[in-house]
């Protein structure tokens, strides 16, 4: 027994590290760090110098007590990123992503001779990007993620959401085996350098929304790529034949620049795609060139605002594995071909802005495709007639529906009723008359409905107020879009359904009669819109229950009495117009009230406020200005939404969110 427990001594001193702890002089270099933090996300609570660094918050040792990692993404931290940690020798990765770091990023680390992983994305970081050194000593890499043999040190670079500016520095050709490099999101200008492109080993090439700009001819070179991103930015010229060469291309996105010409028939080539994304650019051009049956493993496909001509090419629908097709805002014409329906997967379907022809049967093809959730193809078939067969019978999963501006002739459909799962519903500007049908409450889900800019008469359908999601502040269904829907007017990005608001739109149209007393029912609203049509009666004391309100719109109407008082308890409203009507008395001069411009009171004679020209009590004040208002002003003003955290919103626009 005495001489199996010296085994057992001997066996331990042989396993366990040199020290027991890390190096004072590497200690030091982190507590350097945290001196260098205005706020340290309580890091020095763990951090104290009396202990063994690792066993720190963040950090991680080899068994040489070596520090390998230094992981500080979302911590909270404020101040600067200090040089000294470019004295930890054994540092494979820096993680100090997600933060509020300011000031420079230090050149101790990008020269590092053991770096591998640096990322210090999503933080205020600003200056040019140093160039980097000609040469680093050579060390095993060790990626988890991208397992190779051997390669010098720096294989990861992160720079993305920060303020970097200036040019891409040529010493990134010295980077021969970078794998990644993301600088999105900055302030970057200058054209692409061309040693950028003998970095072969490349895999992911990540540099949106900078202010780049120059041709992408010499993108061919990098064949080991994965990923190209190089969209939001000010790229021209043409996609280069070379682009065939990229055989394990997933990830081609070159949106919101300002390429053009025809797409390269070496496209074809590239038989990994999963994704293109071409949006808002001037390509032009037939798609024929395209061979898009070799790309089978295409998933997303945007083309959206280009000027791509002729009509849909079939071999699209060779592409099975699509999930998400937008061609929107080109000038693609003709009928929408039955082989569609081959696209068993596809849930996002965006045509609208083109010439496109016969409604009817497009939806009969569409109808059969059951993991369609969003479908816009509005501002085509103009001047048809909204069609109203049993025909159209599917569309069981659909949650968004656009048919807006095609100036579509009929009634609002009884087909529509089968929709259980229609979330959103876009049937402005087009001529349909007749009255709401009451089966529009059945729609358990519906959220937003807009039926502005038509020929609807009556008196607003009591149904109206029956809808169950605008009577409560249940949230819609959190379903994420295939593709970021985006207001491109205020750059906010959507990608979910519920992102949006509740909004009732009725305006421009014919309803008579008085606004329903109901109308308080509707609590979970956040836009009610019914202006310019021929709506009698007093203002409804109930429409102060709508405590969520963010727009109210009533102008151009026939409104008499007085605009209550209790609107001053709607605190969220921020745009609010009841011009062109003929109401009298006090405007309430509390709250937002005295926010309002005159404009939203204008042309009603018999009010008064010491915000406008009529004064209360004064016999001599002469009146408000009457001043017509066109139909495009109201119109601008009908539709704008502008949220407390000041998102505008432009209802006008609304179907360019998804194209």
């Amino acid at each position: 027994m005495p001489s199996l427990g010296l085994a057992l001594m001997l066996l331990a001193s042989l396993i366990s590290p040199a020290s027991s702890s890390c190096s004072e002089h590497e200690k030091s270099s982190l507590l350097q760090l945290l001196a260098g933090l205005s706020r340290d996300g309580g890091l020095a609570t763990s951090w104290r110098s009396n202990t063994d660094c690792c066993t720190w918050e963040g950090i991680t040792c080899n068994q040489d007590r070596k520090v390998t990692d230094v992981s500080l993404a979302s911590r909270g931290l404020e101040g600067s990123i200090s040089p000294s940690l470019g004295n930890l020798t054994g540092l494979l990765r820096l993680n100090l992503s997600r933060n509020s770091l300011s000031g420079a990023l230090p050149l101790e680390l990008v020269s590092s001779s053991s770096i591998i992983v640096l990322d210090v994305s999503f933080n205020r970081l600003a200056g040019a990007l140093h160039e980097l050194p000609s040469s680093t000593p050579a060390r095993p890499l060790q990626i988890p993620t991208t397992p190779c043999a051997s390669a010098p040190s720096l294989a990861v670079l992160e720079l993305s959401f920060n303020k970097f500016s200036g040019n891409i520095p040529p010493g990134f050709g010295n980077c021969s085996v970078l794998k990644m490099l993301s600088a999105g999101y900055n302030n970057l200008c200058g054209t692409l350098p061309g040693e950028l492109f003998n970095i072969t080993s490349l895999e992911h090439l990540s540099l949106p929304n900078n202010w780049l700009d120059g041709a992408v001819n010499g993108i061919g070179k990098l064949t080991n790529l994965v990923t190209l991103d190089l969209g939001e930015n000010g790229f021209t010229g043409n996609i280069p034949e070379s682009i065939g060469d990229l055989k394990r291309l997933e990830e081609l996105q070159l949106e919101h620049n300002n390429m053009s010409g025809e797409l390269p028939t070496a496209l074809s080539n590239c038989t990994n795609l999963v994704t293109i994304d071409l949006n808002t650019n001037r390509f032009s051009g037939e798609l024929n060139k395209v061979k898009f049956a070799s790309l089978s493993n295409l998933r997303k496909l945007d083309l959206l605002f280009n000027d791509f001509t002729g009509t849909i090419p079939e071999s699209i629908y060779s592409c099975t594995n699509l999930t998400a097709l937008r061609l929107s805002y080109n000038r693609f014409h003709g009928q929408l071909s039955e082989k569609i329906s081959n696209l068993k997967y596809l849930s996002f379907l965006s045509l609208s802005n083109n010439s496109l022809t016969n409604i009817t049967r497009t939806l009969q093809i569409l109808s059969s495709s059951k993991s369609l959730t969003t479908l816009y193809i509005g501002c085509n078939f103009l001047d048809e007639t909204m069609p109203q067969d049993d025909s159209i019978d599917g569309f069981e999963n659909l949650q968004v529906l656009s048919m807006s501006e095609c100036s579509l002739s009929g009634t609002i459909p009884d087909w529509l009723s089968k929709l259980k799962n229609l979330g959103m519903l876009f049937l402005q500007s087009n001529q349909l008359t007749g009255r709401v049908p009451d089966w529009i409450s059945s729609l358990n889900l519906l959220f937003y409905l807009d039926i502005s800019n038509n020929s609807f008469t009556g008196e607003i359908p009591p149904a109206l107020m029956e809808m169950p999601m605008l009577r409560s502040d249940k949230t819609p269904p959190k379903v994420f879009f295939e593709l970021l829907v985006w207001n491109e007017n205020t750059f906010m990005q959507y990608l979910m359904l519920s992102a949006f608001p509740k909004v009732l739109n009725l305006a421009i149209n014919n309803f008579t009669g008085v606004i329903p007393e109901e109308i308080g029912q509707l609590k979970g609203l956040i836009s009610l819109n019914l202006s310019s049509n021929r709506l009698s009666g007093e203002m409804p004391e109930q429409i102060c229950n709508l405590t969520n309100l963010q727009v109210l719109d009533l102008s151009g109407n026939q409104l008499t009495g007085t605009i209550p008082a209790a609107l001053k308890n709607l605190h969220f409203l921020s745009r609010f117009n009841v011009s062109n009507n003929d109401l009298e008395g006090p405007i309430p001069n509390v709250g937002q009230f005295s926010t309002f411009p005159d404009s939203s009171f204008g042309g009603n004679p018999k009010l008064c406020s010491p915000m406008i020209t009529n004064h209360c009590g004064s016999a001599e004040a002469g009146p408000v200005s009457t001043k017509h208002i066109g139909n495009e002003v109201i119109f601008a003003i009908a539709f704008g939404i502008f949220f407390g955290v000041g998102v505008l919103y432009d209802q006008i626009v609304l179907a360019r969110y998804f194209g």
